[in-house]
């Protein structure tokens, strides 16, 4: 048993050491090699889809620390058997190093960005893993004066006693490291100072109701990047090249100089469930899209923009959403202030009737012209539709589910949406009964959600209480429930209340 003991401590102390060494040298050279992370991009590359859906749908923007937090229980259970079996063994020493060693290299190797040097991070933290594991079980004098009474290892207890403040200062450094690059990050947006628009969007028109436009800070992130980009505005390049006629390389501050939109724009998640949280509306700044598309020179045949951000991400967008009269832009701005960190800082794509995975790229780089038949981008490579037309859909905001509420007359609210065809009508079923016309609201444009509301004299007991939304092509939102996969939800949403 007290073998056993030491070497599931021994394992666990030197591996800790290792990662927290790894990690060090990832923050101080390149933060996007992190083992951690780049494990953790592997496993999101590699989970099944559902899997992925069940991810968002029940943890939402928390999927990434659970990910990461089970990432480091099975670092602890690895470790902890490659230390108890070392103790019986010492070829399980290097054995388990090279495990370790080769698992981080190859993820990190799989990223899409990654080169040979991101490898290294991971090499170095296993290596040292091993020779402290080595240094712990099997560099052990036997001198009687090295064990106390009843048992105690004095040298191994010292040597645990130092790998571990070893460890704990590494961390604390790579944290130290870290902290000061998001510090730089966050002051380098802060210094930005963003033009205003040569073509501002025109003012909300009166009757709006409160919650029309999501702050930043409550505008919903859905994506797979385990750490925020921090991107140094002034390096910043975004190249244009593919089937053009000229390759363009753009700064910041090049794009800056040209002529921006305003306008009032709703996103959407693809993985949204019915009446779920992953949309919002801003007032998005950027430079149009299809200004610079003009310029590069569009060959015949290209219909398809793969958009590239900083960690590798590939967002397929069809080439005719840049150019048939919509305001599809580079976004610069987002709510008055430079894009947050989060949210695609310094750069990001948007495209207003499509969902995010197929026209929103973040932290973009790079856009590449050529044709759905030559590239599968990211998400459509896992099966999800090629081009992400956002559907009619709306939304009960208000009463909440299963909220008790008093009898008498109750304003039932909440938005619809169908970027590119706008919203006609919203209508209202209580407990499966006729369908009532809800009242909508004034709306920017047929780029954002409409909010409606409807008067219902409720009377005591339960209810249900669906919507419905039509728009202004005519097609009704259909009660056929779906789920998020492959090309968006679709059903009605439907809430339980009961009336007091």
């Amino acid at each position: 048993m007290r073998t056993t003991l030491r070497g599931a401590i021994s394992g666990i102390v030197a591996a800790g050491t290792g990662i927290a060494a790894a990690e060090l040298l990832a923050a101080a050279v390149r933060p996007g090699s992190s083992p951690l992370v780049a494990v953790g991009g592997a496993v999101i590359d590699a989970t099944p889809t559902p899997i992925k859906e069940f991810a968002v749908r029940e943890w939402g923007t928390h999927d990434k620390p659970v990910l990461l937090s089970v990432i480091v229980v099975v670092l602890i259970l690895f470790a902890t058997a490659i230390g108890i079996t070392a103790t019986k063994w010492r070829s399980a020493t290097p054995v388990g190093t090279a495990v370790l060693g080769v698992a981080g290299a190859v993820a990190a190797l799989s990223r899409p960005a990654g080169t040979v040097l991101d490898a290294v991070p991971a090499v170095f933290g296993a290596a040292l893993a091993g020779l402290a594991l080595w240094w712990l079980l099997h560099d052990r004098p036997s001198a009687a004066s090295d064990v106390q009474e009843g048992g105690v290892d004095r040298r191994l207890v010292l040597r645990l006693s130092m790998l571990a403040a070893g460890a704990g200062v590494a961390e604390v450094a790579g944290l130290a490291v870290s902290g000061r690059r998001e510090n730089a990050a966050g002051a380098s947006r802060q210094a930005i100072r963003l033009p205003a628009a040569a073509d501002p969007a025109r003012p909300l028109p009166n009757g709006i109701a409160a919650g029309f436009t999501t702050p930043n800070a409550g505008f919903y992130r859905v994506d797979t990047a385990l750490t925020v980009p921090r991107i140094d505005p002034s390096a910043w390049r975004l190249k244009i090249h593919g089937m053009v006629d000229r390759e363009i390389e753009l700064s910041l501050a090049d794009l800056l100089r040209r002529p921006l939109i305003e306008r009032d724009i709703t996103l959407n998640c693809v993985s949204n469930e019915v009446g779920g949280p992953y949309i919002g509306t801003a007032r998005w700044l950027g430079v149009p899209l299809a200004a610079l598309l003009k310029e590069a020179g569009v060959r015949s045949g290209a219909d398809q923009i793969v958009a590239r951000s900083v960690e590798g991400m590939t967002i397929g967008t069809p080439v005719a959403t840049a150019l048939d009269g919509r305001d599809t832009m580079l976004a610069v701005g987002m709510n008055g202030e430079p894009l947050p960190l989060e949210h695609g800082f310094p750069v990001r794509m948007l495209t207003p009737g499509l969902y995010g995975y197929a026209g929103a790229c973040k932290w973009v780089t790079e856009l590449e012209l050529t044709t759905f038949g030559r590239f599968d981008a990211y998400w459509v490579e896992r099966g999800w539709g090629a081009e992400g037309t956002v559907k009619t859909a709306s939304r009960i905001d208000k009463p909440k589910p299963f909220a008790r509420i008093p009898a008498g007359t109750v304003t039932v609210a909440g938005v619809a949406w169908a970027q590119r065809r706008g919203i006609r009508a919203v209508e209202i079923s209580v407990d499966g009964g006729p369908w009532k016309p809800a009242e909508l609201l004034p709306t920017a444009s047929i780029d954002t959600w409409t909010q409606w509301r409807f008067s219902w004299p409720a009377t005591s007991g339960p209810h249900s209480l669906a919507v419905r939304a039509t728009d202004r092509s005519g097609a009704v939102q259909p009660e056929t429930r779906a789920t998020p996969f492959p090309d968006g939800a679709t059903g009605w949403h439907t809430i339980s209340v009961t009336v007091s």
